[in-house]
């Protein structure tokens, strides 16, 4: 059958799902829009509810699971992307426990405090995957990681990596009982430059806001670290920031 309504139900509830956060949550399940997208989510094992389907845009092989069909313009409305490669997934959001993180012994993981926005979190799941980077852990969520944007903006890279939310009291005993070297980015005249650090043994990097960096409760808890820059401004757009620090951290360990 062809869904060609709007106020078809199950159009309804993926336009609640993209547009809703606390309804997304609620539902347990989030949305993915893209042919390379959703191939990547069930490539690691995230379980599909159902998929939407254009048939006049979709060019890839019919998924595995229950399948609608959507005309154009439902399509159209449905999509994030606008009339994007035609096939939209719906999957079953996974639960990740940070306790059930077993690090290796050069493990590097970043871990971003209070991030706010979408495209900046899915830029820096890209280049944490892009670099090897080990995990991936929020502290004080503000952005959620099934946001569509998210998705959207890591090419589906959340997929493939070890993401955690937490707190931060829980996020720092993670780190002293898993011995890691833990590297702060707190902008003061004890700050050293990046390529000082060393990533070939366990390393946390903690990055803030862009708006008012990290926050007091990481004052004292690592040694505090910097992007060697030369030009006249003093800071980086968040994910420029990581994207820097996960190469150096790839550098180091392939040298």
């Amino acid at each position: 059958m062809l869904i060609e309504s709007f106020q078809n139900e199950k159009i309804k509830n993926i336009t609640k799902l993209l547009t809703d956060n606390r309804f997304r949550k609620k539902s347990n399940v989030f949305v993915v829009e893209g042919q390379q997208e959703n191939e990547r989510a069930q490539q690691y094992d995230f379980e599909p509810v159902e998929f939407f389907i254009c048939e006049s845009i979709f060019k890839g092989g019919v998924p595995n699971g229950k399948t609608h069909h959507v005309s154009e313009k439902v399509y159209e409305k449905i999509a994030y992307r606008g009339s994007s490669e035609g096939i939209i997934g719906v999957y079953k959001a996974k639960e990740t426990d940070l306790k059930a993180f077993k690090p290796k012994d050069n493990s590097t993981i970043i871990i971003v405090e209070g991030v706010e926005k979408p495209g900046n979190l899915g830029a820096i799941l890209r280049s944490c995957e892009a670099f090897g980077i080990d995990a991936l852990i929020v502290t004080d969520a503000k952005a959620d990681f099934y946001n569509p944007n998210v998705i959207r903006s890591s090419v589906g890279c959340l997929f493939g990596m070890e993401v955690f939310q937490a707190e931060n009291e829980e996020t720092l005993n993670f780190l002293q009982k898993n011995q890691f070297n833990i590297y702060t980015t707190l902008m003061d005249e004890s700050a050293e430059d990046l390529y000082k650090r060393d990533f070939t043994q366990k390393s946390a990097v903690l990055f803030g806001t862009e708006h008012s960096g990290l926050s007091e409760f990481w004052i004292g808890k690592g040694k505090n670290t910097l992007v060697p820059m030369a030009g006249s401004i003093d800071s980086l757009n968040l994910s420029n920031a990581v994207a820097i620090t996960c190469y150096e951290a790839l550098r180091q360990k392939k040298s």
